[in-house]
């Protein structure tokens, strides 16, 4: 009975060993407790945790003014037949402008009657500095020039309006018939 009772026990005490080395490791990899099955740090912590703060997405990169005051220069250019001295002096007026709007906009102390009141103001000044660079039949051309970006404003919001109106539309008509039929 004796020879018995040893190798249960002997067995038992195996069983339990491998338990517990399994459960901590057994000095394998990083030698122990949680290393195991996806866990990065152990103790319970996943990847997930010790990643820190998630980052959020980042905005889009904003182009710089000068950038911007270029594109429209060439364009107007084109219809206002500006020499290079005249496009240089513009493209700088412009730039300026898009800068302090830029500044107007990200001025969160104010309310959005005030932007809007100070981005007409500034529109107005930078309009009578582009006119002062231009002789008379470039001014006239230059106000249809601007009439023409307004336009095209309001048809890009009139479309990007209408597309929303649309979309909403297609939600309600894409959604299946609940008829059974017979």
């Amino acid at each position: 009975m004796k020879p018995t009772l040893n190798l249960i026990i002997f067995v038992f005490t195996l069983f339990c060993f491998n338990t517990v080395s399994a459960q901590y490791g057994n000095g394998y990899y990083n030698n122990g407790y949680g290393n195991g099955y996806g866990r990065g740090g152990g103790i319970g912590m996943d990847r997930s945790m010790m990643a820190g703060p998630q980052s959020t997405p980042s905005k889009p990169k904003e182009t710089p003014p000068e950038q911007t005051a270029a594109l429209i220069v060439d364009q107007m250019k084109q219809q206002i037949n500006l020499d290079e001295l005249q496009s240089i002096a513009i493209s700088n007026v412009l730039a300026d402008s898009i800068r302090e709007q830029g500044i107007l906009l990200k001025n969160e102390s104010s309310s959005q009657d005030q932007k809007i009141e100070q981005i007409k103001a500034l529109r107005e000044s930078t309009d009578k500095k582009i006119s002062a660079f231009l002789n008379p039949d470039q001014v006239e051309k230059y106000k249809t020039f601007m009439d023409s970006l307004k336009e095209v404003k309001k048809t890009k919001s009139k479309k990007k309006k209408d597309k929303d109106s649309k979309e909403d539309s297609k939600e309600v008509k894409d959604l299946p018939d609940t008829k059974i039929s017979e």
